[in-house]
């Protein structure tokens, strides 16, 4: 494909103010309207201003706007400019300029970051309540909680510290920030973030789990879910206290356990005939060694872990495959993979499930894609919040496409973006009547109109 005109030096101008790089923003910021997002931070966020004389003012106005760069794909704070440039102003309200987002993010303490918890998991339950965002909730639900750690380059980054990652099926030390991040799913539903707090990079990975998964717990049944719900995950949140707060609450676990004796003899005393293969409906990789694998087999035995008042009592479902190290050995050379649950499904079934835990992967790797691509500030408290309005962005697309729908209830944050946000259009006011002149035959001009129709065109329903 090639220019059908010639150019000069002077045919590229930066002149238009009724041009919008991001049309899709007004569809998307009435839905976070709908479900409360303004009267959310109003009430919740409450900060006192300690560097600037105003830094901390207007709460509201400024962290939408954060969320609105966010939406159209923000990773640091000069990318809030976006939102200032051509006919956005004229399209939205206390539009502010980056420096002042920045300021306004370093008034941030710990305490003012648990506020915007609140913000995220309340924003979440409206979300839910006005978009069909967890479709069979109320049949079972999965929080999948784990943690990651994003690197950081600077010398003055607030907690960051030297923390265990695996690349590529290889152990290392990176210097960086750790979130913890729990996801609320259905079988048919994509997840979205139920509870994430940021934490030192040295920190360990179940550090504050436990009570981050009872504060999930109660987001998750807000959102409808009255059936059974499962808590998944790694080995480093397989311990007492995650547990204990799973069977305080009276839900299901699937937990990975770490190896000590007391596991290997209740593995060493499963019958051969037990076993039972499975096989997995793509491959997955080995935790160990990063091969991909798709045929195991899986067996179960009765297990009582911890003791004292901690002791529960479940099921140790072991999933074993054949060591790629020894492929000539006489007799198989196997390696297990234990994990507890106290769910009644079927052996097979129940590591399949498991398996599917994996799933929390697609967060991260949307929130990577995004606004977590870096951390910005210096100050831990303005990182807080920043990942805190990635989790708020993440949840607010995933509701914009369940709108749109088709594969767009599923998609990622990147296509979300592509597709339904930074799609331009000419800013007009006919007979003082707000029009949005849309490019002609956009590929994605259906499920756009159909987010636009969905949100524009709502009527709250009326209380009875």
């Amino acid at each position: 494909m090639q220019s059908s005109h010639t150019f000069t030096a002077g045919s590229a101008v930066f002149d238009e103010m009724n041009l919008v790089s991001a049309a899709g923003l007004v569809p998307v910021l009435e839905l976070a309207e709908q479900a409360g997002l303004s009267e959310l931070i109003d009430a919740h966020v409450d900060l006192t201003s300690t560097r600037v004389a105003s830094g901390a003012a207007n709460p509201v106005g400024k962290l939408t706007s954060i969320i609105a760069g966010m939406c159209t794909g923000a990773d640091v704070i000069d990318d809030m400019n976006l939102l200032r440039a051509g006919g956005m102003p004229a399209l939205f309200d206390q539009v502010y300029a980056p420096s002042t987002l920045g300021i306004f993010l370093r008034e941030f303490t710990y305490g003012h970051s648990l506020q915007l918890g609140a913000v995220l998991r309340r924003h979440l339950i409206g979300l839910a309540a006005r978009t069909p965002l967890l479709p069979g909730i109320e049949e079972r639900a999965f929080l999948d909680i784990d943690s990651l750690l994003r690197p950081i380059y600077g010398h003055q980054k607030q907690g960051a510290s030297y923390g265990h990652a695996k690349i590529a099926g290889r152990a290392l030390l990176r210097k960086g920030l750790s979130p913890l991040v729990t996801t609320l799913s259905t079988a048919q539903a994509a997840p979205v973030v139920a509870e994430m707090r940021l934490r030192a990079g040295k920190s360990g990975s179940g550090r504050g789990a436990a009570s981050q998964l009872r504060s999930a717990i109660t987001t998750a049944r807000a959102c409808g879910a009255t059936g059974k719900i499962m808590a998944r995950g790694d080995s480093a949140f397989g311990n007492k206290a995650v547990i204990g707060a799973a069977v305080a609450a009276g839900i299901e676990f699937s937990l990975v356990m770490t190896r000590n004796p007391r596991i290997t003899r209740a593995i060493a005393s499963i019958d051969e005939q037990q076993w039972m293969p499975v096989h997995y409906p793509g491959a997955v990789t080995d935790p160990d060694t990063g091969e991909l694998i798709s045929d195991a087999e899986v067996a179960e035995v009765e297990y009582t872990a911890f003791s004292g008042r901690h002791r529960v009592t479940a099921r140790l479902i072991v999933r074993r495959v054949k060591d790629a190290n020894y492929p000539d050995a006489l007799f198989p050379v196997w390696r297990y993979h234990p994990f507890f649950t106290n769910s009644d499904l079927a052996t097979v079934d129940a590591d399949l499930t498991h398996r599917k835990h994996a799933i929390v992967e697609t967060v991260f790797a949307d929130l990577i894609d995004g606004p977590l691509a870096h951390i910005p500030s210096g100050r831990f408290g303005a990182n807080s919040a920043w990942v805190l309005c990635a989790a708020i962005t993440h949840n607010l697309l995933r509701a914009a496409g369940t709108l749109a729908g088709g594969r767009h209830a599923v998609a990622r944050g990147a296509t979300l973006r592509r597709h339904l946000v930074n799609v331009p259009a000419r800013f007009a006011r006919p007979a003082r009547k707000p029009v949005l002149h849309l490019p002609a035959h956009w590929p994605r001009q259906a499920h756009w109109t159909s987010l636009w129709d969905n949100t524009i065109d709502y009527t709250p329903p009326q209380a009875a």
